[in-house]
């Protein structure tokens, strides 16, 4: 039903997922869909700042038949911008323990610090994978710092479409086209550092530059 809050995933059903995602053949492969850190933001449960105090391999669930294995990091929550309504403070994340469904190796024991965004699993555990938006908080722009308090949340009605060759085709009026990959030969460019897709009073959505004065930057690539 529209609008009805969906219910948390649990730890084999994420699994079951994440195996299902991973191409055939590649038997150490994480395949991943691109996605804007404005995209991350709106779709993840939990979205916090954080270091890493220490990790530990633990089972995947109770059952002694289950041998698949999780690693545990013990944090250290900073700031919490996202899932205030899920849990209140964050102790431990998991993800998966083999790489090829998309475990995430994080520095433990150490001065960095993370921005992590992922799941909130039915028993109240935070789940994390490759496909999340992991960065480390110092390679973060300060437009993307800025954002994570308000312009990526109050923009989450805007889709986001990446555009890999051209002529790229906006599909509504709520659609920004993502440029990244076309100009710069990589996701996570000038436009994902340096701008939001902002949503206008008539309901259309276009790029802007996030602490300065409104003005368009990017024009959407409809020809080649």
């Amino acid at each position: 039903m529209p609008g009805s809050p969906r219910p948390a995933p649990s730890w084999a059903l994420l699994l079951r997922l994440l195996a299902f995602l991973r191409p055939p053949g590649l038997g150490e492969a994480c395949s991943c869909a691109p996605a804007h850190p404005q995209q991350h933001i709106c779709h993840s449960a939990l979205v916090i700042r954080a270091k890493i105090s220490s990790e530990k391999v633990v089972p995947a669930s109770a059952d002694p038949a289950d041998t698949e294995k999780m690693l545990r990091y013990e944090i250290k929550q900073i700031k919490m911008f996202k899932g205030f309504e899920k849990v209140k403070d964050v102790q431990y994340i998991y993800t998966p323990f083999d790489s090829s469904l998309c475990g995430v190796k994080l520095e433990a024991n150490s001065q960095k610090q993370y921005l992590l965004t992922g799941q909130v699993l039915s028993d109240g555990k935070v789940f994390i994978h490759l496909c999340n938006y992991i960065e480390p908080w110092e390679d973060l722009s300060l437009v993307q710092r800025e954002s994570l308090n308000h312009h990526y949340h109050l923009n989450c009605g805007c889709q986001i479409t990446t555009c890999y060759t051209v002529p790229c085709i906006i599909s509504a009026p709520n659609e920004c086209l993502w440029t990244d990959w076309l100009l710069e030969r990589k996701l996570y460019g000038y436009q994902a550092q340096h701008y939001v897709c902002m949503k206008h009073v008539d309901g259309t959505c276009s790029w802007y530059r996030g602490h300065l004065p409104l003005r368009k930057e990017f024009l959407d690539i409809i020809q080649p």
